[in-house]
């Protein structure tokens, strides 16, 4: 009977504990959106987070997104090629880079390099005692540190994932028609013909700016929330990484139920 007790006392306090996080990350994403922000001051702060969140996370997307889309295109012409359907290979890439893979795994790969980025930075930033001397002077560490780099995540990610699913339908072509022969003329207007503006790439835009609203809050929030020690910032650094990769294949689902379960 103890021993239950005990178990329902640390579900309630493990309950308790992330609805008031919850709370905390929901107060900082209000915090980021309804901030009122000065172009004059915080422009040049969105410039430089747009190079250190999405510039530098380039190199990663491409190399990624062309071995994507060659291996896509490689297991994609050894399934058709055996019903004489080998034509079909630009629909079968364009869809699944558009729909699935280009979101999904430039999100994943933006949780890892980017998202850790953040969580590290804004720790450092806690743990060196610099977003309490920013309150001493009454700078609000919301506005002129999270803003910023929140902003720049929501319009990096959707261009890199942009970026993603081009080069990957590139490196589909090198295999399929350089490579194994497949008709050049046969590739893209298959592809031109089963692609949609508002069912692919309009779904395909709208999952991007979720994923990207997801992974940099998360980022932000732990980063901010960390306990300002280096094992502290370590473990919010993992919990960057875990929780954002769990959410992006979460409401992946959701969103492809939404958008083609019917």
């Amino acid at each position: 009977m103890a021993s239950l007790s005990l178990w329902v006392q640390k579900v309630g306090q493990r309950a308790l504990s992330v609805g008031y996080a919850w709370g905390r990350a929901t107060f900082m994403l209000l915090g980021v959106v309804l901030s009122r922000p000065q172009p004059k001051k915080h422009f040049p702060l969105l410039i430089k987070q747009l190079y250190n969140v999405g510039v530098q996370s380039l190199a990663i997307i491409l190399v990624s997104g062309l071995f994507i889309g060659m291996v896509l295109s490689l297991q994609g012409y050894v399934v058709l090629v055996d019903y004489g359907a080998e034509g079909s290979l630009g629909q079968m890439v364009a869809l699944s880079l558009l729909r699935e893979l280009g979101p999904v795994v430039t999100a994943l790969l933006f949780a890892g390099r980017a998202g850790s980025a953040l969580t590290a930075e804004i720790g450092l930033m806690k743990a060196t005692e610099q977003l309490s001397s920013l309150e001493m002077m009454a700078v609000d560490p919301i506005k002129r540190v999270v803003a910023p780099r929140f902003w720049a995540g929501v319009i990096s990610m959707p261009l890199l994932a942009m970026i993603f699913m081009s080069i990957g339908i590139w490196g589909a072509q090198l295999v399929g028609v350089d490579w194994k022969g497949i008709d050049h003329g046969s590739f893209w207007s298959a592809m031109q013909s089963s692609v949609e503006l508002g069912r692919d790439i309009g779904n395909s835009t709208i999952k991007c700016v979720v994923f990207a609203i997801t992974v940099t809050w998360i980022a932000l929030f732990n980063g901010y929330d960390a306990i300002p020690t280096s094992e502290g910032i370590s473990q919010a650094t993992t919990r960057t990484v875990v929780h954002s990769s769990l959410a992006v294949l979460g409401l992946d689902f959701v969103l492809t139920a939404l958008m083609f379960g019917n």
